[in-house]
This record gives structure tokens, sequence and C-alpha cells, in this order.
């Protein structure tokens, strides 16, 4: 069976990592790299790291408003599907890489899985659409958790719904212990475990706002602990163009950086005391080195994690923030989290083996 995997953000180049080997040992795959995730140089570091097959078509699709983005995917996309007229699209997570190779694969008749199938925070957010629009389009989907069948069921789909895993997780245990020993970023950057802060921002509802980027500089301002900050393409781009660049730069307990590696950020994470984020793929990384997290975003897709102790979503009010972040370095990680598994790749791989359309 040819396959073609779309994929162009980071979160994304992680779950492939952890499957593209298996689906290549029974199927031929055709890697499409949108170029969402637009530092090439980055990108490429990402596919070098985690031994990611080099993309067979890079898209170069870049930054853009959410509308002009997905339409440049889009056209693109179809251009490369009709050429290689795949038997499956395989499209994960939930940006607008997700939506466009949906979108394209339903226009054009050819079968949909979706990995990550079924979250659902409930909100207005860009990414909330994508996820519904995906799923609904998808013949096959792979669920994470439990609740994420649920949250189908309850939108009438059942059939071909497949609780799998998380790959995120098995990328995790995969790298882990060769992130602890090639990464010298604790070293580079003279951090002492358990002693510094991490933060990420990038979610749309977070940067393309200015209140809540003016809400989120304060918050940064606000770190009584050094905090270090891998600053997003887009983050950046906005704090510069709000004028909010520069008064972060001079902020005492902030370390800006540029985007990181995949093998560095997981020994952050890991060695940070607390973390704060508004991305998926981070509190779930968190969650699963048992680093607490406070979750810039008022609900997250990711139910289990917030019923876990060391885990709490916030507003952006400076109060709040406070209040919470308080509370979470006071708190114990509890030992009992929501089970994973690391064999989500093979339990997928095991279902395309007997897709027959």
């Amino acid at each position: 069976m040819k396959v073609v995997s779309v994929v162009g953000a980071r979160p994304q180049f992680i779950k492939l990592s952890a499957l593209s080997s298996r689906l290549r040992k029974y199927h031929k795959e055709i890697i499409v790299h949108t170029g969402q995730h637009y530092d090439e140089e980055l990108s490429a570091l990402f596919f070098k790291e985690l031994k990611i097959p080099k993309p067979d078509y890079d898209l170069e699709v870049g930054s853009g408003s959410q509308a002009e983005q997905t339409g440049k995917m889009l056209i693109k996309l179809e251009q490369v599907l009709e050429f290689e007229k795949p038997d499956l699209v395989l499209v994960y997570g939930d940006t607008n890489s997700t939506l466009a190779g949906a979108l394209a694969a339903s226009k054009l008749q050819i079968p949909l899985a979706h990995i990550e199938a079924g979250m659902r925070s409930y909100t207005d957010m860009p990414e909330e659409v994508n996820r519904k629009v995906t799923d609904h389009l998808s013949q096959i989907l792979f669920c994470p958790t439990h609740q994420s069948v649920k949250n189908l069921r309850k939108e009438g789909i059942t059939k071909r719904v497949y609780l799998v895993g998380d790959l995120m997780y098995e990328a995790l245990i995969c790298n882990l212990q060769t992130a602890q020993k090639k990464s010298d970023i604790l070293k580079k950057l003279n951090l002492n475990s358990k002693n510094f802060y991490l933060a990420t921002i990038h979610r749309a509802e977070n940067t393309d706002y200015r209140d809540n980027l003016v809400k989120i500089t304060k918050i940064l301002e606000s770190l009584d602990r050094k905090t270090i900050f891998p600053v997003h393409p887009r983050t950046r781009k906005y704090l510069e163009e709000r004028h909010l660049w520069n008064r972060l730069k001079k902020t005492r307990n902030l370390l800006l950086l540029d985007p990181i590696r995949y093998l560095d950020m997981l020994v952050l994470e890991q060695n940070a005391s607390l973390i704060l984020t508004d991305s998926g793929g981070v509190q779930r990384e968190a969650y699963f080195l048992k680093t607490p997290c406070l979750i810039l975003r008022e609900t997250t897709e990711w139910i289990e994690i917030t019923k876990t102790n060391g885990f709490m979503t916030s507003s952006l009010d400076i109060k709040k923030v406070q209040r919470n972040l308080k509370r979470l370095n006071s708190s114990r990680i509890s030992k009992k989290q929501a089970t994973t598994n690391s064999s989500a790749s093979r339990k997928i791989l095991n279902i395309l083996n007997k897709f027959n359309g």
C-alpha cells in the first residue's frame, strides 16, 4: 500500500518518527512536509535527530494567516496527491497541515487516517476546528485516550475507531536515554536540575491577540526564578511587532532562546522545576516526565492531565497565575498517572495492514 504522511510542525515530526520506520517495512511511505514549521534549519535538524527519512516533498508554505496558510497547503497537496495516487493519506494532530491534508484527501476521494483523533477542548480555538473537521472526514481514527474514543461516540463516530495509545509517549521513551547522554544543554546554559522554569508559547489564541500577548509578557516578567524561554518564530514575530520583545530581553530572570532541538528540549523538560506552556505536546511530555506544569489555557483537550496532582490549566490573569504557581510549587506529583503504553506504532501498523479501503 502506498501511504502519504502529511506533517508540518514539531509534534507531528515526533509522532512520525515513532511510526515511519515500522510503516516502511510493509508499505511505501511518501512524506510530505508542508513547511508550516518554517524554520528550515530546525526542521532539517529534527528529521536528522529523530532519524526520519528526508521528506519526498517540501511544500515550503511558511507563515501566513490561518486561511492563507491552509489554502496554500491545500493547493500544493492536491498536486502531490494527484501525482502520487496513494491508497491512504495519514495526518497527525490538529494543525493547519492536518486540516489541509484531510481536505485534500477528501476532495480526491482518497481514504484518510487520523492519528490523535477524538481530542476535544470544546472551545472555538482554530485547532478544535481542525480536529473536528478531520475526524468527520476520516475513514480510520486512531485515538490516544479512552476519553477521545468517548468524544467521537458523542458525535456519532463509532466505525473504525481504534484506541492505540500515544505516539509522543513512544517517541519520548525511545529518545530519553539518548537525550540524557548526548545533550549538553544544561551545561551550556549553566543550569542546575530543578532550579529553573521552562516556558513555551505558540498558540494563536495567545500570540495573535495583543491583549493576551501583553498578559503573557507580564507573566514572564513576574517569574521569581530563572526561566528558559525557547521562542517560536511566530511568537517572536508578534512580540517584535507589538514592541514587547525588548521588554522581555531586559527581564532579569528570563533567558530567550531560538527554537531548540528535540533532545535538548527533553532534557530541559525533565530537569525544569516547573513548565509553563500552551502547547499540547509539551504538556504531555511534562506529564510523562512528571514535571509540574501550568497550562496557560483555560481548557485542555488532554483532560486526563489536569486530573493529576501537579498539572493545572490557568487563565492569563497574573494574580491567578501567581496563585497557581504557588500551588504547583508546593504540590507533589501523583505517582498514579493515567497509564499509556509504548506500543502505539505497532497497534497502528497492525490495523493499517488489514485496511482494504
